[in-house]
């Protein structure tokens, strides 16, 4: 069943939305039009008005009133001549016999032949010049090259305006200006604390920082931007591609440009020609009119004398009218000075950047720019609310505000696991940043980021006071520094994935109690870029450093720390490693790993390491292992990994390390075990798969430690 008021409705709704259609469709002539164009659209309505005005006199009311001449003397009207007597005759009219038609007729003949164009067709070159006028102003806004791009920088620029996230932006702006102390959530006491924290965090940053600016390093200042409901946050955001892909589109020419500063030339044009001609032949607008015509076989008269009724009212409308025209024209050349005067192609927001925190708006080029000069034209706060969507700043910031409605602190719990060293952490793939809510998760250890291209540690960190670990793998952050603050004092391991080496964050080199480093990425010497790690000499309480990489060498920093450090591992991807001599300086390192870096043989610095408890050549091309009997010098080995490699034969001086408890030579091409193995009595793992050993020797039942022995995969028949 219907409502009764249901069809009542849906014409109200019919009606609001042609309305509101109505109106929509006005925006782009009303702010797109500066107060020249719009002036001189005024003046075109009152040169329309007395176009129609003077064509409707012409038509309802008599063209011509003509009388024929009885008298002509030298083809020129003359009066009545005297009549004989001393008294003037008494005045009579004159009869003319001519027929109504026949009056018609001359006047028609009259008006034809003997009245001045200019007089005859003034209303209608008012009307022409009028239409050509108007056509002029707004021909830009209906040639569909122009007209698409203005109606959809309209939309935009009306959406931005309105938008919520602007009102926003604009009131953090004033907020921050009024009160620029720093925000964060650090404890109680941070306001007291500020200064004495940035002054601590300069001087711990190494000399090599010192010398970039605070954002080449990566430290940023920031403030905590508001809550944004999340629908309106999701407008926003897709209002920020629009003006990025517009912006693109639309800076590529300057067709907008070149369209209206011709059809403002042509105005200029017309204006000179009518003031021309319009001056001169005002003149011949007159209300006395001779005739002479050759019909005196149809009317018995060839001179008349007319009256043109129209006359005086035209000659002022043609005055009033040049004076309209004199202002329109004075209009169109100020126009043109201020385009020519004018660097209508740049548009800079110089005094926006200044007065507000988004100093990052760009300037503008091309059509983009016109657009925006003629919008200040109309209204500045279009244009100072539009550059919103233009800062990356703001962008960023609403970017934060849509993360913290997205991820919620129950989502985020969810997401929580525990790893393989039974430490709770949390894993952040692909997101635009962190959401403020992990940062209530107190409990956290791990934090992992991972492809989140622009990111900022705010100083709210500070409440994962548990956290000791992080990983940044191509995220390259920045931080601010109470939170750098933070995690000096706190961060022991940090892991970094990178593809540039530039993109490794020059601030990890002022955690000053850092003891794990991990660094994954491109490190080639043809770069010649290990300026940027040079840092890592800051790090003086670094224990563990594994560098995952393509070394042709081990750069001279890494030979530095290691006189501090005590595991070193090198994951070299397959490219040899040749210049090892600079090892035998890392007297401290007890374990170290130098992993498919295609040793041929075992570096001979290595046997100077006498504090070495583990070493893993895992994955190289060894064939032979003669060099096994200086490992006796190793005293505090109990692990050695010589696995995935081409090792043919075990010497028989790995008897000499008797210390031994570890030892891992599975894929390898061993045929033998040699008996002397079984001397090193210590041995409690030993893996021996895939191989080509075809029997097992019985001397094994010595190695009483024994509890893990692998022969998987080999040809064992006995």
């Amino acid at each position: 069943m219907c409502h009764p008021c249901t069809e009542e409705a849906r014409d109200t709704s019919i009606k609001t939305t042609e309305l509101r259609y109505f109106a929509d469709t006005q925006p782009t002539y009303r702010i797109l039009k500066p107060w020249w164009d719009v002036f001189t659209d005024y003046i075109s309505i009152i040169m329309l008005m007395i176009a129609v005005f003077g064509g409707t006199l012409q038509v309802t009311q008599d063209k011509m009133i003509c009388l024929p001449c009885k008298w002509i003397l030298n083809d020129t009207c003359h009066a009545m001549p005297n009549t004989t007597g001393p008294y003037p005759p008494e005045p009579k009219g004159i009869q003319y016999d001519l027929d109504r038609h026949q009056y018609n007729y001359v006047d028609a003949v009259c008006y034809e032949n003997k009245l001045h164009w200019f007089a005859k067709y003034f209303p209608y070159l008012v009307l022409l010049h009028t239409l050509i006028f108007l056509a002029c102003s707004n021909f830009w806004f209906k040639f569909p090259r122009t007209s698409s791009k203005l109606e959809h920088f309209v939309s935009i620029l009306l959406k931005c305006f309105d938008s919520p996230w602007t009102t926003r932006a604009l009131s953090e702006t004033v907020v921050e200006e009024s009160d620029p102390k720093p925000v964060g959530k650090m404890n109680g006491s941070m306001d007291k604390k500020t200064s004495s924290v940035s002054e601590d965090v300069e001087a711990s940053v190494p000399m090599l920082q010192r010398t970039k600016s605070r954002i080449e390093q990566g430290i940023v200042d920031r403030s905590d931007t508001g809550v944004l409901d999340k629908k309106e946050g999701e407008q926003a955001k897709a209002l920020f591609e629009k003006v990025k892909k517009f912006r693109i589109h639309v800076e590529e020419g300057d067709i907008v440009y070149r369209l209206y500063i011709r059809q403002t030339i042509i105005k200029v044009i017309k204006f000179i020609l009518i003031i021309s001609y319009t001056g001169y032949y005002v003149g011949q607008i007159r209300f006395s009119v001779v005739c002479p015509v050759d019909i005196e076989k149809l009317t018995g008269y060839r001179l008349f004398h007319c009256a043109h009724p129209l006359a005086t009212l035209f000659k002022i409308l043609a005055c009033f009218y040049i004076s309209l025209v004199v202002v329109y024209g004075l209009i169109c050349m100020y126009t043109l000075c201020w385009m020519v005067r004018h660097s209508l192609k740049r548009y800079s927001f110089e005094s926006i950047r200044e007065e507000s925190s988004y100093s990052d708006i760009p300037d503008l080029k091309n059509d983009f720019a016109f657009m925006l000069h003629m919008i200040d034209q109309y209204d500045p706060l279009y244009s100072k609310r539009f550059a919103v969507f233009l800062s990356e700043v703001s962008e960023n910031k609403l970017r934060q505000l849509n993360l913290n409605n997205e991820w919620t602190l129950e989502k985020l719990r969810q997401r929580i696991t525990k790893n393989s060293q039974d430490k709770l952490e949390l894993h952040l793939f692909m997101l635009s940043g962190i959401p403020e809510t992990v940062f209530d998760l107190v409990e956290l250890e791990v934090l992992k980021l991972e492809l989140i291209p622009d990111v900022t540690i705010p100083p709210i960190i500070a409440q994962l006071s548990s956290l000791r670990e992080m990983w940044l793998y191509h995220t390259p952050a920045k931080i601010e520094a109470p939170a750098l603050a933070f995690l000096r004092e706190n961060l022991k391991s940090l892991h970094i994935k990178f593809t540039d080496i530039k993109e490794i964050p020059l601030w990890i080199y002022s955690l000053k109690n850092l003891s794990e480093l991990h660094l994954t990425g491109n490190l080639s010497a043809e770069n010649n870029r290990f300026i940027v790690i040079d840092g890592l000499r800051e790090l003086k309480s670094l224990k563990v450093l594994r560098l995952k990489s393509n070394l042709t060498k081990l750069p001279q920093v890494v030979t530095d720390v290691g006189v501090h450090l005590q595991k070193l591992s090198i994951n070299n991807e397959g490219t040899k490693l040749m210049v090892l001599n600079s090892l035998k300086k890392m007297v401290n390192l007890t374990e170290l790993e130098l992993i498919r870096c295609d040793l041929e043989r075992i570096p001979h610095s290595i046997f100077s390491l006498h504090n070495l408890q583990e070493i893993d050549l895992k994955d190289n091309n060894l064939k032979t292992i003669e060099e096994i009997i200086s490992f006796q010098h190793l005293h505090r080995l109990v692990c050695l990994k010589l696995w995935y490699n081409q090792i043919a034969y075990i010497p028989i001086q790995i008897g000499t390390l008797t210390n031994l408890e570890r030892l891992y030579l599975n894929r390898n091409k061993i045929e033998k075990i040699p008996s002397q193995l079984f001397f090193c009595r210590k041995l409690r793992f030993l893996d021996l798969s895939h191989n080509n050993l075809t029997s097992i020797h019985p001397d094994v039942g010595f190695l009483q430690n024994l509890q893990y022995f692998a022969v998987t995969a080999n040809r064992v028949s006995t």
